[in-house]
Order: structure tokens, then sequence, then C-alpha cells
């Protein structure tokens, strides 16, 4: 069958999923005629070598074999493969992940809502070695879509898959980066053209189909309904509101959505695999702790085990057994007995525990990191339910849908049902799921139908209300509701109470905020909400340049609104539009980079702004003042006369101050004092880079500067503060620029006469310590690159001491930095590896701790806790480096980064950014 011009002949749904990636679909002809049935899609994958075999469920897994490792005959598909890379997806990856540590691909989902990395660099398999071939969690989640897609045509080569009506589901919890990005994975596979679906209504399609013909019979005692989905790596929770029309036919409304939660099968997984590899070091001469691969082949086995001890039928015990790795693949065996017992402890107590309705979730001192992904810090998912539903009005849910893998295990679903109506007083009805591996795709089909009017759709709109933040964050809390809760998807609703004058050619930014509770009435379109009362979730920044459609007259100023509308394929967009003229409209694009990197609390601007802008126009300006080289000079003083001390300049006072700079610029090159003063100036009002949504706009104005260099390029001091600034804005710089400045480090430090006499003269002179601290702040550069700046550093420590000199301060602080555990702006995948850290540590405990304090602080970052065993250095280092910084009187936080996942305290930031951040401006690490 194929599809006709226009007319698509399936309707398609994708379950994306942590876990499974599934496929479901109806015949479009037949769904118009009331008679379609939703079939699963069997994906045709490897199952063993050479050998293929059609299953409904695709592991979401991919295996990154070594060179050699498998013939070309036995990764054979029935089409033609487009990975270079010969990776191997689905069955056969399973199975091969779990005989080779360290070369699969999971749970690229996840990762897609991890914001402290780079969520589109390669970074997956997390703490591969290095001749591993990585993949980023985009590309990871495009290749299954692209996979599937390319099984479909091979089945239905008349009906391609990107010509179908396509459906894509998400966890409700998803936010608006997390969103884009699935469907940025989505193009990149060849799919650019669906609709996205949350998983929790998903699933309650996929019901109300099933049971169509008897629904008015099922849901009769029902008014709210609580779909509970719990998958391989997320938690959501959705609640659907029932009424009844004056036939008595059923009307659904979703009212709620619950926060993203990293937690579900893969967690569970992880504490079972946890107590197994303690028992199975209690019979090791010397104890065992596995590296970060093996842990991951753990787990496989610990999910076997789990959902065979917690089914109905569950035998008494089962084994779990890791083989060796390399020749010792039998012989290296080991193996440790589970009971059910246990297993329903730590399971169904420790993520189920029995818990009352008014427990709040618990909140730690650092979140829990494993295999890089930081997952919820309470693993209660009973407490986690209990604190949505007391966001909630209305009565507790009386009907209760459960979805996701992990409740095949009937001791989970039992438990779950038990605390709600205990919290009830009184039994829920439970809404049968007969299948919840498949039971999302085919829901997915089944709102495909219900947009087509064949089938009981779900109303309610908007799960959230939208809020744009009045004034200066921190400032005040006041914010506008510019969408309600509930608006329906497609409906653009604009805020005509409120004009905002922008300025052609300049960029704008807007702060929102979103929230998912009713603590009262809730908000109309237009309604004033204090954001300090209720639980409000800060929203990345929305930014753009806007620009004129005739570039001619570019600088005016015009009046617009703000127009808000929830996509049809599920996401928000805002647009300016112009009041004079609707057709002039700008969208207004999230900043999703470092979005948790920071968190800025910003005040008011101190009202002398306008008199120190002067002074630095009187400097700066294009008019030539007669300026004496002392008033030059003193600027920054003049500055803190009127502002006070530059320590207390918060974000936007900095900012202010750099913008007045910044279109200045010229005016740095009149003298070399002019360019020192403004270099110095500059770089700290912009520092560290990042914090401001504008912020990547101004370093985009700076770096255009970079390639002229210095006009003064003989004057060492204006050669310095060169690096100075470069240091200072590091952070908000890419991978490319860090890449770009550290070629310039490299020949600094590299270069001989010779070279140095052909030196270009916009290369600008470094000195040692200019390069050290400029190569400590690159924190954007691959490992290896961190690395050898490492090793150049010991070659100074070890200068230092042969000829007993003491060992330079800055030297190791410039170590900490290199091979910290715990970057405070780089991705995580980019830290120095374990073993050349270890190496350090060992050149850090020949020296005297006691002479030599600084030696101590970098021993302390270098062996800092980060629970990724990718990242964290061996238990006994880590013993050997707790036990020094002990008898040296450390201090105590210095300790704790050693034996504990903790955040830094503003000291300790302050010494190892080298300077204060600005007042407000915390890091997120």
């Amino acid at each position: 069958m194929g599809s006709t011009a226009g007319k698509p002949a399936f309707l398609v749904g994708i379950d994306l999923g942590t876990t499974n990636t599934v496929v479901a679909y109806a015949n479009a002809a037949k769904a118009a005629d009331g008679q379609a049935d939703i079939e699963l899609f069997a994906i045709e994958q490897l199952v063993a070598p050479g050998e293929v075999g059609a299953r409904p469920l695709l592991p979401s897994l991919r295996y990154h074999p070594a060179a050699g490792e498998l013939a070309a005959g036995d990764l054979q598909l029935p089409w033609p493969q487009q990975d270079v890379e010969h990776a191997v997806l689905g069955a056969f990856a399973r199975q091969l992940g779990a005989q080779v540590p360290g070369r699969l691909v999971s749970s690229a989902k996840s990762w897609l809502s991890h914001a402290n990395v780079d969520r589109q660099a390669p970074i997956l398999p997390w703490g591969a070695d290095a001749d591993v071939a990585k993949v980023s969690p985009v590309a990871a989640s495009a290749s299954y879509l692209a996979y599937v897609r390319a099984a479909w045509n091979h089945r239905f080569p008349q009906a391609p898959l990107e010509q179908q009506e396509l459906v894509l589901t998400i966890p409700a919890s998803f936010d608006e980066g997390a969103r884009a990005l699935t469907l940025e994975a989505a193009r990149m596979a060849g799919l650019p053209a669906l609709r996205l679906v949350e998983e929790p209504q998903a699933a309650f399609y996929d019901f109300l189909q099933r049971r169509r013909a008897t629904l008015r019979a099922d849901l009769s005692n029902t008014r709210r309904i609580l779909v509970c989905d719990v998958g391989g790596g997320t938690t959501d929770f959705s609640l659907i509101d029932v009424a009844f029309d004056d036939d008595g036919a059923p009307q659904l409304t979703r009212s709620s959505v619950g926060n993203h939660l990293i937690l579900g099968g893969d967690n569970m997984d992880l504490a079972l695999a946890h107590l197994v590899e303690t028992r199975m070091a209690a019979g090791s001469e010397g104890g065992m702790k596995l590296s970060a691969a093996r842990l991951s082949q753990l787990m496989e086995r610990c999910r076997a085990a789990k959902e065979l001890l917690l089914s109905s039928d569950a035998p008494e015990s089962a084994t779990v057994t890791l083989l060796g790795a390399g020749s010792r693949l039998i012989g290296g065996s080991r193996s440790a007995d589970v009971t059910r017992e246990e297993v329903a402890a730590m399971v169904v107590d420790g993520f189920f525990p029995k818990v009352e309705q008014n427990d709040t979730v618990k909140k730690g001192r650092a979140g829990i990191v494993a295999f890089g992904l930081p997952y919820a810090q309470d693993a209660a998912i009973t407490r986690h339910l209990a604190s949505f539903l007391h966001q909630q009005q209305g009565e507790l849910p009386d009907t209760l849908l459960l979805n996701g893998g992990v409740f095949r295990a009937d001791a989970l679903a039992r438990r779950l049902a038990e605390t709600l109506a205990h919290w009830r007083g009184q039994p829920l009805t439970i809404l049968h799921n007969d299948n919840p591996d498949v039971a999302v795709a085919r829901g997915a089909v089944a709102y495909a139908l219900a947009r087509r009017g064949q089938a009981p759709r779900i109303g309610g709109g908007s799960p959230r209300s939208y809020f744009l933040v009045l004034g200066e964050p921190g400032k005040d809390h006041r914010a506008v509701c510019i969408l309600p809760r509930g608006s329906a998807s497609g409906e653009e609703i604009r805020l005509t109470e409120r004009l905002f004058a922008l300025r052609l050619g300049r960029p704008v930014r807007f702060h929102l905020a979103s929230s998912i509770a009713e603590t009262g009435t809730p908000p109309r379109l237009g309604d004033i909400v204090d954001l300090a009362e209720g639980e409000y979730l800060r929203l990345p920044p929305l930014a753009s340049v806007l620009h004129a459609s005739d570039a001619g007259n570019d600088k005016r100023e015009i009046a617009v609104q703000l127009a808000t509308v929830t996509t049809e394929v599920g996401t928000l967009e805002v647009h300016c539009v112009a009041e004079a003229d609707a057709g002039q409209r700008w969208l207004l694009e999230f900043q999703l980079r470092g979005e948790e990197e920071t968190q800025a609390e910003t005040s008011s601007v101190p009202p002398r702004v306008k008199d120190a802008i002067e002074k630095i126009e009187r400097i700066f300006g294009g008019k030539a003042q007669k300026v004496e080289t002392k008033e030059v000079r003193q600027l920054r003083q003049h500055l803190e006369r009127g502002l006070g001390g530059r320590e207390s300049w918060d974000t936007p006072l900095l900012r202010q101050l750099f913008d007045a700079l910044m279109l200045r610029a010229r005016g740095r090159r009149r003298s070399a004092e002019h360019e020192r003063v403004w270099l110095n100036l500059a770089g700290y009002c912009l520092r560290p880079g990042y914090g401001d949504a504008l912020d990547p706009w101004r370093i985009e104005q700076l770096w255009a500067l970079f390639d002229a260099g210095v006009q003064h390029h003989k004057d060492n001091q204006v050669c310095a503060e060169w690096w100075t600034l470069w240091r200072r804005v590091a952070g908000g710089l890419s991978s490319a620029q860090q890449l770009r400045l550290l070629d310039d480090f490299a020949f600094n430090l590299q270069a001989d006469a010779a070279q140095r006499g052909s030196r270009p003269v916009t290369l600008v002179n470094g000195s040692d310590d200019d390069m050290l601290r400029l190569g400590a702040s690159l924190e954007r550069i691959p490992g290896a690159y961190k690395a050898e700046v490492g090793a150049w550093l010991l070659k100074r420590l070890q200068k230092a001491g042969k000829k007993e000199e003491a060992a330079d301060t800055n030297t190791l602080w410039a170590l900490a930095r290199v091979g910290a555990r715990q970057p405070f702006h780089g991705s995580a995948h980019e830290v120095v590896d374990s073993a050349t850290v270890a190496e350090w540590l060992a050149v850090l405990l020949a020296l005297d701790w006691k002479k030599v304090e600084p030696a101590a602080f970098a021993a302390a970052h270098l062996a800092r806790m980060t629970g990724d065993r990718s990242r964290d250095i061996a238990d006994e280092l880590r013993a050997t480096i707790l036990a020094r910084l002990k008898a040296v009187g450390a201090p105590p936080l210095w300790q704790a980064m050693v034996s504990e996942v903790t955040q830094l305290d503003e000291t300790a930031t302050r010494r190892m950014l080298g300077e204060a951040l600005p007042p407000g401006l915390k890091l997120i690490s």
C-alpha cells in the first residue's frame, strides 16, 4: 500500500524510550472508515552474528565494536547501512555489551535533559576509553529513529516513513530544551515533520482505544485519574479529570503534569548492582571495585534478576553472574546470589516506601551522579508523588493507570496502589494496562486517530502556566501571565495590555517562569503573580537580536507585544509582534547553553551608572578629548567613587559597563595606557563570560577583536592584560574558540628564537605566568590536551624541586584547575582521565603539604568525589589523600570534597577561579 499525493497511508506512533524503542501503526484509509486496528511494527534487527529477527521491541542501545571485532557478514542487515562506524543497534548490541565493557551506549534519552553537559558533543559511551568511538546523546537518539526509518522503508517501500503521519512520544516533564533536542534528533534521522505527545497521555490514549466499547462503564465512577509512568530513565505523573456530558459520555481533561525526574528502572538496577558488587568483593582478595564500564554490565544482569524476583511467581533467589574480561572471560567470572526478600526490601521499600500524604521530597547537599547523569536526590517515587499531588487543587485521584516496564513487577504496582489507597482512606480503581512495554507507541497512534475525530480525545491544552518576569529578576518577584494553563495547542495568545519598546539591531531578553501548581485561582492572561509564593520553575531566558526587514533603518525603536503559543508539535514559541504591523514578527529562542550552570540574583542598577558611562565616554568616546594619562590610569578608581568598590558590582551593572566599553572599543587604541585600562575593565565586567542571557551575544562581539590582537604589542603590560581578559571570559567561549587560544598558548611556550622572530604582529606575546593562568581556564578543550598542559605544569614543579625552590603557588593552582574532577563551565566528558590524575597526585604526595599548603589544595580538587566512576580516582588513592589532608589539618571543606559529593563554598570558588564571581552569581556544579 502506498501513500497518495499529500495523503499518508499510515498513522505511525514511535515510542523513543530510554530502554526500548517501539513502533505502532494503523491503516489511514481504514481509520477513516472507523475500522482501523492498531498494530505493532516488528522491527528487523540483528539478534546474533549474521542473524536477523523481527521483534516488537528495539533496545535503545548502540554497541561500538573495536576494529576487526566483527566480520562484515556479522552485521549484514536487509537494507543498505548508512552508519560508517558500523555501530550495532538493538538486541545484538545488548548481547555484545554484556560481553565487552565500555562500548555500549545506553540511556541516551536521559542525557537529552542533562544540561550540565554538551548534549550535542560526542560523549557516549560515558567514560569509555579513548579508542572507543563516541556519539552525542542527540546523535544516538537520531540513530535509533534513523534505524526505525530504514526498517520501515524496507518493509513499506511505497509508503516511506517520512511521508506518514508521525507521532513521537516524550516524557511529559521534558522541558523546552529537551523537546527541542528531540525534534532535532528527528530531523537528523530524516523525519522533519511530526508531532509530539506526552507519554502518560499516550498510555491513557491506549487505554481509551482498547476499551472504547465499554468506556462509559469503565469510567462511570471515576472523577480523577492518575497516570504514573515509570520508565527506564524517567518518572512522569499526569492527572486527567473526568466529567460527563448530558448524554453520559465521558469528557477527559489533562489537568496537570509533574516536574522532570531522572528516576526510574535504571536507578533500581544501579542500587541492586551496588549490593551485588559488594557481595562479589567480599570473596575477593583485596576487595573489588568495578570500573564504570563493568558496573554498567552488572546493571544489565541485575535488571533481569530484579524482574524475575519481583514477578508474581518469583523464585526464592537468583544468581547474578558477571563474566570476566578478555582472556579470563570464563575463568574470571564472579557470581553472587540475591534473594526475593532482599530485592523487595531494596526496590520496593527503597523506591516505593510507605509514606504519608504530607511527606515532602528530601533534598541532600548534592545530587546523585552515576555514569555522569544527575539522578534525583530523593529516590522515593512515592514521596515525589505526594509532593506532586500536594500542589494540585481538588480531590485525590480515585483511579490509577500504571505504565512503564518497572510495573511488570507486581510488587511495585501493589505498593503504589496501596499507598494511594491509604492516603484516600479507600481503595482505588485500577485501569488495566495489558502491555506496558508497547502501550505508549499504540497510544501515540490512538492520539493521531483522536486528532482526526476517530477516537476519544483528551482535552486540557497547555499543562503549565507561563509567566513573564517583570523588572529585574531578584529585585522583585512579580510576573505577568502570558499563557494560562489549559490554553489550547495552536491557539496564539497575545499580551495586549503591555507594550515593549525595542531597538532593532540590538539584543533583547525576556525572563520566563512556569508553574504546574494551583494553590489558588488559576491565573488568567495578564494576571500578576508573586513568584515568591508557590512553586515556580525558572526557564532558560528568551533572547534574540531583532533585525528589520529593510536593513536601511535597522536602529529604530519600535513598540512590540508578546505573542505566545503551544505549537501543534508540543513546544512553546514566543514572538515579538510589532504593534503597528502584525506582519512584522520575530521569534525569540530559548538560550539552552549553560541553562543549569548559573543562577544570577540581580539587584537594581545604581542610580549613578549614567555618570559612570559618561566617564567611560570621556576616556574612550568617539570625540577626541584632552585627557591626561593619569586620568586614564585612574578610570577604575573614578568609577568606584560613584558606584562603590568594584567587588560589589553585580551582574547587571557589570554588563552595562561592558556594553559601554564595547561600544567604544576603538578608543582603546589611543595609547598604551588606554589599551591597558580598557582590556582590564572589559574582562572584569564580562567575567566569567556567562551568567546573563545576552552574554553569548557579548562574547560574539568581543571575539571579533581577537584576530587583530593588540595595538601596542610591544608593551608588556598591554600583552598581560590581553591574556587576562580572555582568561576572565573563558567560561563563555566555545570549544573552537578555546582551541584557538590554545594555539597561541602553545606558541608562546614552545616557539624557538627563529619562530619568535617571525611571529605575526597579531599574535600577542605572553609570559609563562600569563599562559599558566590562561591554560588552566580552558575547560572546553579535550581532556588529552589538558593532560599535555598538566605535563608542562609538572615540569615546572620538578624544575623548582631540582633548584630547591619552593613549589610555585600559581603552578599548583593551575594544576588543580586543569585536572579538576568537576569543571566550572566545561562539560564533564572533557576532564583529564583519572589514571593521569592519579600520576599527578603521586607527584603532589611527594611534597610537604605543611610547608606547601597549595599542594594540599590542588590534591583536594584532583581527588574531589563526583560519584561518577569514570571520573573518580581509585578508593585506595582517595583514602591516602584524605588521610594526608587530615594529618596536615586541611580545612574541613577540602576533606569533605574528597570523601563525599559536595559543592564548593564562596571562598573555595574564588580561589579556584582565581578571583571572585560577581555578587549574586552562583555556580551550580
